[in-house]
């Protein structure tokens, strides 16, 4: 059997593989053995199999908002305050506490097929780092060391997804036969300090073996700072409350996390990257450079293809969130809890206090609000179409039938333009777009390092590296960028999660900030940590519900006839134009709002179930998943996750926090 493994595209890689990796090398994957040995006879037959790992990772990964290496599903961004619509996890009517409802992504019954699953990832890993010194004693060593820097990091972050969503799993580092008798492969869950154990020894491996940076044939293939990065990502993890009874009494995790920030910092510091740019419109401009650009910014990357062939991979992101009437598929709606969320442009919060207006909710905004969202009178360009004006509302005629403008049927006054390329084509309405996905940013790396300060209770440090973050984008300095004096740790670790919601909007990261501060209710199970949400002065995002509100023109038409064809030719907001004509442009643009629209009342609830509004209800059990049946069946031994039952019925007694 021939394997071909086309031209694709990964996370930390761009590579061709044209030429068949091994004749048997399905069949030797097939029936568990070992890869064949000519894997290990040249540089490019092991970059093969290396790629080949990273093909079986990274390959779905098509869109920032999703997140699970393997499998990669946007279900997670689909459960916070960033996009409307009902998920099964969030419906009030049901209640999931059965094996049989548990989280599918440990993997099922091992079958005599190749399954892309976790543990068969993790196997292929365990593979290479057992063979590549020993058949592949003729390779270069450092391309040896290299090779294994990376399988040792995929090892790594694969255990890290398993963690965050079942908490602890069994540990398995050796190439394993399947059997039903043998004694010594019954591994039962580890306890989470054990897996953050081998995570951090692997990814420890990793930083010693991985290079700075690569050439530039090799740019994307994960480096020494990307693993002291994922080990600050992880820490960060295991210091948080879902996971650390004692958060708020003992140091040692937060120490030990922010040790591991720093230390990624003065790594990928010395190596070239840093954040991007010095503007709104560099922050912009750097999740669309091209053609697979090197980004200081990016710690770890997929890079995408804009080939319109199956040797490409293509992000997805553009075509799903451009409008109607530009090609797209339909764009994604901001809740208006999204609208409201970000800063003015002074970095005060939006309030009524501060002169914030729910209905002009363009003027005096953070840079960062107008290029992660659209609204009607602002320009969004494409390929095709230099300086497009966006229009999105809606007006009545005299029979009460409504119509919407170039067909933009959207409820809400603002939809995502973030992570878009403004060069992008529509000749096949944004099919083929190869915008990178910036995997890991350095923003994202000196977020962690603030919340490590602010747990520590080191506030003026925490605001410090707060406001690199809103430098960079244009905000004032005045009052500390806008973030003002932040009083304790608990206020400091409420505006560190404040500023990760802005700034790491819609890039796949809300849901797992809000798994691991438990913040959809003040409660818990049983014996677990509960009550973050109010120490944080927080409200629980269960109960509450994401909204639009249509953009409407204000009267009765008599006709089908656009109304505002004519008034609104003069309207055009250039969001790349100077401060003061883009301040003149968006007051303009008040004024015709002011004439011409009203928010449609009622607003309109983007959770519902059967046409029937509902409000939010997350169950405690859901933050760490129970085993599936089938898991527990083909494993008996493995204790099944307190708050779900288990394949007879029982109560699940593993608590991820012991």
């Amino acid at each position: 059997m021939k394997l071909k493994i086309n031209k694709y595209v990964t996370l930390a890689l761009l590579v061709v593989l044209s030429a068949s990796c091994s004749d048997n090398f399905l069949e030797e994957k097939k029936n568990y053995g070992s890869v064949d040995d000519s894997f290990y006879e040249s540089q490019e037959r092991a970059n093969w199999y290396i790629n080949n790992v990273y093909f079986d990772y990274y390959s779905a990964f098509k869109s920032p908002g999703q997140s699970l290496v393997g499998s990669f599903t946007d279900t997670y961004s689909k459960m916070t305050e960033e996009i409307g619509g009902i998920q099964p996890l969030i419906n009030p009517n049901l209640t999931y506490v059965n094996a049989a409802d548990a989280s599918g992504y440990y993997g099922g019954k091992l079958e005599d097929k190749i399954n892309n699953v976790p543990y068969n990832r993790i196997r292929d890993c365990n593979s290479f780092i057992r063979d590549i010194d020993v058949k592949g004693a003729n390779l270069d060593k450092t391309f040896r060391d290299q090779a294994k820097g990376q399988l040792y990091y995929l090892r790594a972050v694969q255990y890290f997804d398993l963690m965050r969503v079942y908490g602890g799993v069994p540990i398995v580092t050796e190439v394993q036969t399947p059997s039903t008798e043998d004694e010594a492969i019954k591994l039962p869950r580890a306890t989470v300090a054990e897996v953050v154990e081998q995570i951090v020894k692997d990814l420890d491996m990793a930083a010693s073996l991985l290079p700075p940076n690569w050439i530039a044939a090799e740019y994307g293939r994960v480096t020494k700072g990307a693993a002291l990065a994922v080990k600050s990502r992880v820490l960060l993890t295991y210091a948080s409350p879902l996971f650390n009874k004692n958060w708020d009494g003992s140091n040692e995790r937060w120490d030990a996390a922010l040790k591991a920030g720093l230390e990624a910092e003065t790594a990928l510091t010395a190596a070239g990257y840093g954040l991007y740019g010095n503007s709104a419109k560099d922050w912009q401009n750097m999740f669309a450079l091209g053609s697979n650009a090197f980004c200081s910014e990016a710690i770890t990357t997929q890079l995408l293809s804009a080939l319109n062939t199956n040797l490409g991979v293509n992000n997805s992101w553009e075509k799903a969130i451009r409008l109607v009437s530009q090609g797209g598929t339909g764009a994604m709606e901001a809740p208006k809890e999204m609208i409201d969320l970000f800063p003015t442009d002074k970095g005060e919060r939006p309030t009524a206090a501060n002169g914030y207006d729910p209905f002009l909710f363009f003027l005096k905004r953070d840079p960062r609000f107008y290029r992660t969202f659209a609204f009607s009178g602002v320009k969004w360009d494409y390929k095709e179409n230099a300086k497009p004006v966006v229009w999105a509302y809606r007006w009545e005629d005299k029979d009460k039938k409504l119509y919407f403008s170039d067909s933009n049927n959207e409820p809400s006054p603002a939809i995502v333009r973030k992570m878009t390329d403004v060069t992008a084509s529509n000749t096949s309405n944004f099919q083929y777009s190869g915008n990178d996905i910036l995997e890991y940013r350095y923003a994202e790396l000196l977020l962690n390092i603030a919340e490590c300060y602010a747990a520590l209770g080191q506030t003026n440090n925490t605001i410090a590296y707060l406001s690199r973050i809103r430098k960079r984008v244009g905000i004032d300095a005045a009052n500390n960028y806008g973030i003002g004096t932040l009083v304790d740790k608990y206020a400091a670790i409420e505006a560190v999660l404040y500023e990760r919601r802005v700034e790491l909007a819609y890039e796949g990261k809300r849901y797992w900030d809000v798994q691991r501060w438990m913040l959809y209710d003040n409660t818990g199970l049983p014996g677990t940590t509960a009550g973050t949400v109010a120490k944080l002065g927080l409200t629980p995002i269960n109960g509450t519900q994401r909204t639009g509100n249509y953009l409407q023109f204000k009267n009765i038409t008599q006709t089908a006839a656009d109304p505002l064809t004519t008034a609104r030719a003069s309207i055009s907001v250039d969001i790349d134009a100077a401060k003061a004509t883009f301040e003149a442009q968006l007051n303009t643009l008040a004024t015709f709002y002011t004439n011409n629209f009203v928010l449609a009342a009622p607003p309109t609830p983007m959770d519902q179930v059967n046409n029937v509004a509902v409000k939010i209800k997350f169950n405690p059990n859901y933050y760490i998943q129970g085993l599936q049946n089938t898991v527990l069946a083909q494993n008996p031994w493995l204790k099944q996750t307190i708050g779900w039952k288990d394949a007879s019925g029982g109560e699940g007694d593993y608590n991820y926090q012991q």
